[in-house]
């Protein structure tokens, strides 16, 4: 499950990783251990209780990923900044004390990123000096294993991660336990936020409807009340100035961390942001719909070149990504594949979907898409296309076939229980939510009736009176 094992320590191994040889392998595992303290002080698997700080270190642990792992690459082109939050814990390890901290990725090496990250979060540096590699010294093998003794985390104030989650699995409740003693709790919570649903609602039909929107979303999962600010706050600038709002006819607004247009072509409204900023991107509109047809051109021409396989970008599966980038990243590959001759049959990949990444190898994903390399040595990605294209379109048809049994057992749930809405998280799978939805009607009083469920990885009441459960909760 994606919290239980948790983005950390798939950060960990990626940086360990001697795929780039032994250099890349050395400077890749200090660096780990020198994050020791950040990743401990950071980890979503402690912020159980705090969904909203859990997914934010979540999509924050992402980025830096991928900012650490592109620090490695030989040759790799300059990278951009990047601005990431994190919640950090208190000193004596317990989420309920965190602080938020807010950093830009902007360094061109792998330890000048690591000591800066570390001096944001206020933790150690010392043992840094004695990892890091001398200025203009090739590191060497190091061939010490990435099994952290127990003691090693005691200088932290934190526990072993492995130690902490042992424990919390083993208080783990039933579920008729859990509802039986939070139920009454998640109602009162949830009546006293009807007016702010109700609220919130209006506010989105409202300047839907006044300014010809297709839709108004949010890329986090922020409460109704942060919701209805958010909308309110549009509200007041399409007083001061709709002229501002009436160029975003017929587009989607998001809610995101950043302003400006997203892969996808939905318009992002940067919640730190101000009105002027949000004035300046609806200004350059006009630039922004341009780069988009381009991209939609080089999603064309892309297609064609590979035998109709159509290049997508999930941003439900990862961070949002800006316009620009997806652009960059769509033209690097379109001239990559210009500058050699492909021999696909036209259409022979038509209905196979590819998404483009950093990757050193082409992958077949387990939904069914391809994931292919920006830069790839192209007669062997034309080689394992075809080969794994009886293999996509199956997996392609078995995540359809799945998704219509979610949906089909979603709305069978919602009405036998009585439930006033039922959700799950991103990172829970349709055949996860099916089978949660199966033991859920199973239950002859789950004690959940008239009440809004989201499943997800962990026990929670959300503060509009959400009861978040994990999909695989004990009987």
């Amino acid at each position: 499950m994606l919290v239980r094992s948790g983005p950390v320590f798939r950060l960990v191994r990626k940086l360990a990783a001697p795929g780039a040889g032994q250099q890349r392998g050395s400077s890749g595992a200090d660096a780990a251990n020198a994050l020791r303290p950040f990743y401990l002080a950071v980890h979503p698997d402690f912020f159980g209780q705090h969904p909203r700080e859990r997914e934010v270190n979540e999509n924050s642990l992402k980025r830096l990923n991928s900012y650490l792992d592109s620090l490695q690459k030989p040759g790799s082109r300059p990278l951009q900044p990047v601005k990431l939050t994190f919640y950090v814990r208190g000193a004596g390890g317990h989420a309920a004390g965190f602080r938020s901290v807010n950093f830009t990725l902007h360094t061109k090496d792998l330890w000048s990123t690591v000591m800066g990250i570390l001096k944001s979060c206020d933790l150690p540096v010392e043992h840094v000096r004695g990892l890091a590699p001398s200025p203009g010294e090739a590191a060497t093998p190091s061939y010490r294993p990435l099994a952290w003794n127990k003691s090693s985390y005691t200088f932290t104030g934190f526990r072993h991660p492995e130690q902490a989650l042992q424990q919390a699995r083993g208080v783990e409740p039933t579920l008729s336990a859990w509802l039986r003693r939070n139920e009454p709790e998640a109602t009162k919570k949830q009546h006293e936020s009807l007016p702010r649903r109700k609220e919130l609602n209006r506010l989105k039909e409202d300047l839907c409807r006044r300014f010809n929107l297709a839709d108004i979303r949010w890329l986090r999962s922020w409460g109704v009340a942060h919701r209805c600010c958010q909308l309110q706050s549009l509200g007041r600038l399409a007083q001061q100035n709709p002229e501002a709002l009436i160029s975003l006819q017929g587009q989607t607004v998001l809610f995101a961390d950043q302003s400006g247009m997203s892969a996808s072509g939905h318009i992002m409204l940067g919640t730190m942001d101000v009105h002027h900023q949000w004035t300046k991107l609806c200004e350059r509109l006009s630039s922004y719909r341009s780069l988009h047809q381009q991209t939609e051109w080089l999603k064309e021409r892309i297609s064609l070149l590979l035998g109709g396989v159509e290049v997508i970008h999930l941003e439900r599966f990862g961070p949002v990504q800006a316009i620009d980038e997806h652009y960059s990243t769509l033209r690097t590959f379109h001239k990559n594949l210009m500058s050699q001759h492909l021999c696909l049959r036209p259409r022979s990949l038509h209905g196979l979907t590819m998404l483009l990444n950093d990757r050193s190898d082409p992958k077949l994903h387990e939904m069914g898409h391809f994931i292919v390399p920006t830069n790839c040595d192209l007669p062997r990605l034309q080689v394992f296309l075809q080969r794994h294209a009886a293999e996509a379109r199956r997996r392609a048809q078995r995540i359809g076939q799945l998704q219509a049994e979610e949906d089909a057992v979603v709305e069978q749930c919602l009405h036998r229980l009585s439930l006033r809405s039922l959700s799950k998280e991103p990172g829970v799978g349709a055949a996860q939510m099916t089978l949660c939805c199966q033991r859920l009607m199973q239950q002859r009083r789950p004690r959940a009736q008239g009440l809004h469920i989201r499943v997800s990885h962990f026990y929670a009441v959300l503060q509009d009176g959400d009861m978040c459960v994990p999909w695989d909760w004990k009987s």
